[in-house]
């Protein structure tokens, strides 16, 4: 046998041998994907009906714990994250595309401008996700509250003076401690967050704000 058959064998030796370890590894475990804010909230059509205002508003800070697609759960100082669970996609980016079909849906005097108009909007609107969390008590076997708590900042553009500031808390007790339907009530909590901030931009934006142009 000459050099090169031997070099050759050894390779294919080699590499049947790597196919070999390669399937004793075990198979990883899937991971159950979830997400939340699809449906906009219901709005109360006699609120804000102001003016038509432009609005425009940066994207949301998150807290660092809960801004990935790991969902954050909390049981007094100690935070956890659920296990072969995770958001679609990142919580923040998910927040983020809640607020604009919840304003969307809405149909009210704020309307929405790109980011990077610059001299369109009437007001800004700044939003700060302090706490996105189920929060365990403690008891064996409990089922959590998700806590979603989002400081909102509204901002005139013209001269940048503060036309109001609010702390929304909302929290919803899930049925039970099971992932759907601790997914559930992040849902319900974000939602109703979501449709307070709506609702408070458009009356405050719609009494204070300079009016949209004519369109």
């Amino acid at each position: 046998m000459n050099l090169r058959t031997i070099a050759a064998a050894a390779v294919l030796a080699a590499s049947l041998g790597l196919s070999g370890c390669i399937t004793l590894f075990p198979k990883a475990t899937p991971v159950q994907l979830y997400r939340f804010g699809d449906a906009p909230p219901a709005t109360d059509k006699t609120a804000g009906q102001g003016a038509p205002f432009n609005m425009q508003r940066s994207a949301t800070v998150f807290e660092r714990a809960a801004q990935s697609d790991a969902i954050l759960t909390s049981t007094g100082p100690e935070t956890a994250y659920l296990a072969g669970s995770r958001w679609v996609a990142p919580a923040a980016v998910l927040f983020d595309e809640a607020v604009d079909r919840a304003f969307n849906a809405a149909n009210g005097p704020a309307r929405v401008v790109p980011r990077g108009e610059m001299g369109s909007a009437g007001v800004s609107l700044k939003l700060d996700v302090e706490l996105f969390e189920a929060r365990y008590s403690g008891a064996k076997d409990s089922a959590p509250t998700v806590v979603v708590r989002v400081h909102g900042l509204l901002v005139r553009a013209s001269d940048r003076s503060v036309l109001s500031d609010r702390i929304f808390d909302v929290q919803k007790p899930a049925d039970e401690n099971r992932v759907g339907a601790i997914i559930r009530a992040f849902d319900a909590a974000t939602t109703d967050a979501i449709g307070q901030i709506v609702a408070w931009t458009e009356t405050q934006g719609a009494v204070t704000a300079t009016p949209a142009a004519a369109q």
